[in-house]
């Protein structure tokens, strides 16, 4: 089975800095695209940043200029560098990987189990 592991949230203040990491483990062929969402309380998932294989990257508005989305291919690690941190950046932050696997070859897509990312004002 294919997981992904995430770490690096917890309490910050305004202004201050927090990386997250996810790490995927399993019998991996190759990873595509891997992503960032956050869940705010109250509020619907969204999209915050993305890499791709080749190291394209896209973020939403709301972050750019703040945070930085990286990878590790030898590592199966994708970080999230998130400086100047808000108040609105409060969250749940979850990862997501595109992953084709080995043993059998196969297509999946893998959520981490979330990590919660607390700004106070």
């Amino acid at each position: 089975q294919v997981q992904l592991v995430e770490s690096g949230g917890g309490l910050v203040q305004a202004g201050g800095s927090l990386r997250l990491s996810c790490a995927a483990s399993g019998h991996i062929f190759r990873i595509s695209t891997m992503d960032w969402y956050r869940q705010a309380p109250g509020k619907q998932r969204e999209l915050v940043a993305g890499i791709s294989s080749g190291g394209t990257t896209n973020y939403v508005d709301s972050v750019k200029g703040r945070f930085t989305i990286s990878r590790d291919n030898a590592k199966n690690t994708v970080f999230l560098q998130m400086d100047s941190l808000k108040p609105e950046d409060t969250a749940v932050y979850y990862c997501n990987a595109n992953i084709i696997a080995s043993s059998p070859l196969r297509s999946l897509e893998v959520w981490g189990q979330g990590t919660l990312v607390t700004v106070s004002s």
